[in-house]
């Protein structure tokens, strides 16, 4: 595949931050030999108890304890993926359809509930959530999320763990973010459950004068400020920031960082189908799939089917602006980086997350058309490796959706489609790549890993 790995405007952030411009569209890697490397732990997780098996795994977080967050679909386990059910699959919102007249098909296996937390070695420390929880059902009275107040989603979409270990929920068929403590107590519910409909302005249309939300994909709390940044998402244009605490609205704004939102997409090469290596669109395409923000007071918005990372300055963005020239330092626009940009179908930028060392020196891409996890040096946007491919076994991708990385550096991928997984992959260094090239983490000494 031909690529342009750094576009015009990432090398404008180049430039403004004092390196040179970096090009290569031959496909040939860059030659730096710094960057991070890594093997997967294929040990990684565990079994999990009670015959449980995991759907489509639409979400992925690291918590500030290193402990591993998944949000997983329960409703997209086929028939034989179930058997030890006395049900068929439902039709969402139920999780289960017709009584199987003879009860269960085999031995193995059960949905398992939505939220799961993980330790760096794969055991489970909980789960709970969703259709397959019974505290949980579909919403009824007397459930951990009833209805109308929490609504669970019908298609789970995202998980985010903030810094005092709340957990955020988006969806798909829904238009709401869903905040839980750790241990799955309904905390608040920003937005509503309505049919999808694109209004990417909106300020106050959902539940108790939230953000009216379409199909939100992703979310990120900033610490200092105690705000709530979502990804709106698979029918909105934009990245909307609310009050983590009432989940008000305090700001939003679409791509190169336009407010209002043009939800028209009605110029050419704007709404229709990407076309391979097109111009830049003026307008984000659905999804507006992942946000991250970094120390430096970035924010990092994953625009999937656009092919490209665009980065802006969170101290200016968000105010009523226009920026028509799609001009670095105006709107609190700072730059994009492109990424394969003649891939098509689902795209290339679909989850973004950074390293943990003090300056985030990389940037790391989940890329599920191509099936790789792309590193870039995050100033400037040169791709300097990848990893993975489009397989099953461990190590290999189907769908890679998200990825997040923990304070040692490890990166832990979440598949959806027909993929159904997590894995995790160590970062090797010198002093222990012997331990971690078997899959194991060098403080790993007192478990030898056996299942």
């Amino acid at each position: 595949m031909r690529r342009k790995l750094l576009g015009w405007g990432a090398a404008l952030i180049a430039v403004a931050a004092g390196f040179s411009i970096w090009q290569d569209q031959m496909g040939v890697q860059a030659t730096r030999s710094d960057h991070p490397k890594y093997v997967v732990d294929p040990s990684w997780p565990r079994p999990l108890p009670h015959q449980w098996l995991i759907g489509q795994v639409p979400g992925l977080a690291v918590d500030k304890h290193d402990n591993v967050w998944i949000v997983q679909r329960a409703r997209t386990l086929t028939s034989d993926e179930r058997a030890a059910s006395n049900f068929e699959p439902g039709v969402a919102p139920a999780l289960d359809g017709t009584l199987r007249p003879q009860g269960a098909l085999a031995d193995c296996c059960l949905p398992a509930p939505a939220v799961m937390q993980f330790d760096g070695k794969g055991r489970l420390l909980r789960a709970w959530g969703g259709p397959a929880d019974p505290e949980f059902g579909v919403g009824g009275p007397g459930s951990k999320c009833e209805e109308p107040n929490c609504q669970w989603p019908n298609t789970e979409h995202g998980i985010y763990v903030d810094h005092k270990m709340n957990v955020w929920l988006g969806g798909q068929a829904g238009g709401a973010v869903l905040k839980f403590t750790q241990d799955g107590d309904f905390l608040l519910q920003i937005g509503r459950r309505q049919p999808p409909v694109r209004n990417s302005n909106d300020t106050d249309g959902g539940i108790n004068g939230t953000p009216l939300l379409a199909q939100p994909a992703d979310m990120e709390v900033d610490p200092r400020t105690n705000e709530l940044y979502i990804a709106d998402g698979y029918t909105n244009l934009r990245v909307i920031v609310v009050d983590a605490d009432t989940g008000k609205y305090k700001r939003h704004w679409g791509a190169y960082g336009q407010n209002p939102v043009d939800d028209t997409q009605d110029e050419p090469g704007a709404g229709g189908p990407y076309i391979k290596n097109q111009a830049p669109s003026p307008n984000f395409r659905n999804p507006v799939h992942a946000v991250r923000i970094t120390n430096d007071g970035l924010v990092y918005v994953a625009d999937r089917v656009n092919n490209r990372i665009q980065v802006f300055d969170k101290r200016k963005v968000g105010a009523v602006c226009q920026n028509p020239m799609r001009a670095p330092g105006v709107c609190g626009f700072v730059g994009e980086i492109f990424v394969e940009r003649d891939t098509l179908s689902n795209g290339s930028a679909w989850d973004v997350d950074v390293s943990p060392d003090r300056d985030q020196k990389w940037l790391f891409n989940a890329d599920g058309t191509n099936q790789y996890i792309w590193t870039l040096l995050r100033k400037t946007g040169q791709i300097v490796d990848r990893f993975g491919r489009n397989g099953r076994s461990a190590g290999q991708f189907h769908w890679v959706h998200n990825l997040a990385v923990d304070s040692k550096g490890n990166i832990y991928t979440a598949e959806v489609d027909t993929g159904k997984r997590a894995q995790k992959f160590v970062q090797l260094s010198d002093d222990n790549d012997r331990d971690r090239g078997r899959g194991r983490d060098k403080d790993d000494d007192d478990d030898d890993g056996r299942r």
